[in-house]
């Protein structure tokens, strides 16, 4: 039986601390004020900040509880280029409700065929939102080897929607 790869300590370090930085920033805190409100000294918040020192899970949810934010679990996504060129996710997500509008429903087949032939998973994971897409689905202009590499992610979505509500 093969080992596991080494997790990237550093690079879970840095990620943890942008994190939290980003929590600090939208709830408008300074260091000293959400180190105080999360009983964390003013020192060891910016060391976690800058991916110097690494929380806890349970610090980081402490932290992350003191600026208004939650430490949540959600399902990656990963893509596989598809021969037409695009790239084709193995699951849908959902957006939140800001970013998911943000595009006019009347706009909204245009962008998401637009993105759904060229654009790269960054561009997909922060533009599409999974519902919307199953939603507009049928009404989208999509080159035929599209349409073929994501049909199956979005019936698979739809199958996953008729039974999540029965």
């Amino acid at each position: 039986m093969g080992s596991l790869p080494v997790p990237d300590v550093r690079f879970w370090a840095e990620s943890g601390g942008m994190l939290i930085k980003q929590a600090r920033h939208a709830a408008s805190l300074n260091q000293t004020a959400l180190a105080a409100a999360s009983g964390t000294s003013r020192t060891t918040l910016s060391a976690y900040e800058h991916g110097r020192k690494s929380p806890t899970l349970e610090t980081a949810g402490r932290i992350l509880d003191a600026a208004g934010f939650r430490l949540a679990l959600e399902q990656k996504v990963d893509f596989t280029r598809h021969q037409s060129g695009c790239h084709v996710p193995d699951r849908l997500w959902r957006l939140p409700v800001g970013r998911a509008l943000a595009v006019p429903g009347g706009r909204r087949r245009e962008v998401y065929a637009e993105l759904l032939r060229s654009g790269t998973p960054d561009e997909l994971l922060g533009s599409i939102d999974g519902a919307l897409l199953v939603d507009c689905w049928d009404e989208l202009d999509l080159p035929g080897p599209v349409r073929q590499a994501w049909t199956p992610v979005v019936e698979a979505a739809r199958r996953t929607e008729e039974t999540s509500f029965s």
